[in-house]
């Protein structure tokens, strides 16, 4: 089985390229979905505060800064870059079941200075 390290990255080039499928390959049907804005339980919720996120946007690049791994989740500081001028920071932790799916994604704002 992939590291929780390979399975965080392999979501971010996931979500960078607005697999939404993909995507929902790798949730847990009781994920929790949390970030600045809003806070959602399961897959179909979460799959569509995503895919309202990708409607968003005609292009998402991100760069992983700093990156922890612990026993069941990874914290990374990401950089996001939304249409090629919106430039967001912050740090998403994403927490892992036995199976390596995906059981919750929480994001915090923060600040490129």
């Amino acid at each position: 089985m992939p590291t929780h390290t390979e399975l965080f990255q392999k979501y971010l080039h996931h979500y960078a390229q607005k697999d939404l499928e993909a995507i929902a390959a790798m949730l847990a049907e009781e994920v929790h979905l949390r970030d600045w804005n809003i806070s959602v339980r399961g897959k179909a919720e979460a799959l569509r505060e995503t895919a309202r996120n990708f409607a968003e946007a005609d292009s998402l690049e991100i760069r992983v800064l700093e990156l922890y791994e612990s026993a069941n989740a990874v914290a990374a500081e990401v950089h996001i870059i939304v249409n090629d001028t919106i430039e967001l920071y912050g740090v998403d932790v994403v927490a892992f079941d036995a199976q390596g799916q995906i059981t919750a994604i929480r994001s915090y704002k923060g600040r490129g200075d």
